[in-house]
């Protein structure tokens, strides 16, 4: 492919969407990492009710994120009850970041028109 068509792929707004990071574009697993990115960890319960989803829905998102090392997931107990606590990973925090600059160019290419 020649360089001029390859760096016109990247800045054409058309053509940034197949880009788009579809594992975090999800409403519920853009909502994970975005409150993880804003604070350093958060529980499962936490998560939940920030959320507004239900214990199986999250645990289907978080494990998603958690197998594409976005977050890290701990498991412990405080007494006796368990207790599940998400980490928003580097390859997270700079998977969101590429993520939000993508949905920004998006914008301002629709805004400009």
């Amino acid at each position: 492919m020649a360089r001029g068509a390859q760096s016109e792929r990247r800045e054409s707004p058309a053509n940034a969407a197949p880009e788009l990071d579809r594992l975090i574009h999800e409403r519920i697993r853009l909502g994970i990492v975005s409150a993880l990115a804003a604070n350093e960890s958060l529980s499962f319960n936490d998560l939940k009710k920030l959320l507004l989803t239900t214990d199986g829905n999250l645990s289907v998102h978080a494990r998603k994120l958690e197998e594409a090392k976005y977050l890290v997931c701990e498991k412990y107990f405080e007494g006796r009850l368990p207790k599940t606590v998400y980490r928003l990973t580097t390859t997270g925090r700079q998977a969101l970041g590429r993520y939000l600059d993508h949905m920004e160019t998006l914008i301002h290419s629709m805004r400009a028109r």
